[in-house]
């Protein structure tokens, strides 16, 4: 069916073919699509509390200035589960060996030469 030409008379038969073929790909592609986790609870603050063990005061703070992953509705604050435990896993400290290796990149990445002159004496 794939290489017919396909007619009026056979038009019935390929709109059931491509009919089968996108629920075949509809499938497939739910496969593909994560499936949600148990973590993705939305919590609210007293919860993030508890999770991220900060008092409510510097939850506020990181909220304000961005560095906790926070929702508003109105004057509530609400935050995700596994949001919070990614923030607490993507903060830990880095090892003085990676901390050598940035520093030296960063100082051979501005190294400046001298333009050479173009007089010539």
């Amino acid at each position: 069916m794939q290489k017919e030409t396909v007619t009026f008379d056979k038009l019935p038969e390929a709109v059931g073919y491509l009919t089968e073929q996108v629920i075949e790909l509809k499938k497939m592609v739910a496969k593909l699509q994560p499936q949600p986790s148990d973590k993705h609870v939305l919590v609210e603050i007293e919860d993030a509390c508890r999770i991220i063990r900060k008092a409510k005061p510097t939850i506020y703070t990181l909220v304000r200035k961005g560095l906790l992953p926070a929702y508003k509705k109105g004057k509530k604050l609400y935050f995700y589960e596994d949001e919070l435990l990614a923030w607490i896993e993507n903060g830990r400290r880095k090892t003085a060996e990676q901390t050598y290796e940035e520093m030296l990149a960063n100082m051979q990445s501005g190294v400046r030469h001298k333009p050479k002159s173009s007089v010539q004496f």
